[in-house]
């Protein structure tokens, strides 16, 4: 079920939807290893791709279909693939897409986890990285070299929400034939389409806010046919590919998604707005704020702000856990994305992987503390953080 002239909305509640013979309104979780075929005939013609059609669930599989299906018509991209995790989906596109002495320049502003993929994994089968500011294009630019096949950013960005400018970087990269990679997963396509902005590659963590509730891992490359092609023959052959059952979740969370964005974004400038007024607090980094870097950038290619909140207390690593251990309603985890806000010290969870000193050149103090808001009263968030209050 697919209709171009639908508006965005409709697209992540009916886009990609199969029914069965049995007409459920409620999309079918289609748990099965395999497919039974009518003849050998039609099995080598599945096997062989000159027939569509299921094969084996590791690469095949209507519920996992209508997910890639329905994300890619909100993200206004031909093709989707769905992996088992974020990282999966990064794994999937470089295996797909790069070989042995091919260069990539990505952000040194990601998430920790993704440093560590390419400076200690991706290096060691070949591939040459490149780590350069956000924000500074002239870095970008001055980082190619003659085997730079990719560009990667996080925008905004883990923890700091540093934003760049989409469309002035893939002109660059689209000038020496570079592809540029952008992980959404902060905005989802609820509050930015990167695609339409220039992007080539579009990353989820279906893990974050395309589930929104923090029940199951996944994450989905977005991009034209030809690209994807690749990327699905490496998940076809390696099998880092999603779960019915998690698809079906995932399904379920794309629903409820641009509600969900707009009230996580209102409580989120609310919170970043009281902070910044709080004695305790030398500083907030929120895309929806005045006072960020790149606060305008922001408005013209995101809807708004988004739902992560960073700040540095007063002190260092003592008083930043001091104020995460006095809260008890936010939830100490590392995960976001969740309708219950989560709150973490990034030095020593999602970024202690990195090296002191790059972490340090991304600007990751021990004072730093991040909050992903939720969906409580934002009162009640306020009041679980009275310790800044005077």
């Amino acid at each position: 079920m697919n209709n171009d002239t639908w508006k965005y909305d409709t697209q992540a509640i009916r886009a990609g939807s199969l029914r069965s013979e049995f007409g459920e309104n409620s999309e079918a979780i289609f748990l099965t290893s395999s497919y039974v075929f009518d003849s050998s005939a039609q099995a080598a013609a599945r096997f062989a791709g000159t027939e569509p059609g299921n094969i084996y669930s590791r690469f095949t599989n209507p519920t996992v279909t209508m997910f890639q299906d329905r994300l890619a018509a909100m993200e206004g991209s031909e093709a989707c693939v769905a992996t088992s995790s974020g990282m999966s989906a990064i794994l999937a596109i470089i295996m797909g897409l790069c070989s042995t002495g091919e260069h990539i320049v990505a952000s040194r502003s990601i998430f920790g986890t993704t440093v560590q993929l390419f400076s200690n994994i991706l290096k060691r089968w070949g591939l040459e990285i490149t780590f350069v500011s956000l924000t500074n294009l002239n870095e970008w630019e001055d980082a190619i070299q003659k085997n730079t096949k990719l560009f990667f950013v996080e925008t905004p960005s883990n923890p700091l929400t540093e934003v760049t400018d989409i469309k002035a970087l893939s002109k660059i990269a689209h000038q020496k034939d570079i592809k540029l990679i952008v992980d959404n997963c902060f905005c989802s396509p609820a509050l930015q389409r990167p695609l339409l902005l220039g992007a080539d590659i579009i990353i989820h963590s279906a893990t974050k806010y395309l589930d929104g509730q923090g029940r199951c891992l996944g994450g989905a490359v977005l991009a034209d046919k030809k690209t994807i092609e690749p990327i699905y023959q490496f998940l076809r052959s390696a099998g880092p590919t999603m779960s019915a059952f998690n698809a079906w979740v995932f399904l379920k969370g794309l629903e409820t998604l641009s509600v969900r964005m707009d009230a996580h974004s209102k409580n989120a400038l609310h919170l970043a707005s009281w902070l910044e007024s709080q004695p305790q607090i030398d500083r907030v980094y929120y895309p929806g704020l005045a006072s960020h870097p790149q606060h305008k950038l922001a408005l013209t290619q995101q809807k708004t702000g988004g739902a992560i909140v960073s700040f540095e207390v007063k002190g260092g690593q003592k008083e930043a856990w001091r104020l995460i251990d006095s809260t008890r309603l936010i939830s100490i985890t590392a995960n976001l994305g969740d309708v219950k806000s989560t709150i973490t010290h990034p030095t020593t969870t999602t970024h202690s992987r990195v090296s002191p000193e790059e972490r340090q050149k991304a600007g990751i103090k021990d004072n730093l503390v991040r909050i992903a808001v939720g969906l409580e009263d934002i009162e009640d968030l306020k009041a679980d953080l009275s310790s800044l209050s005077p």
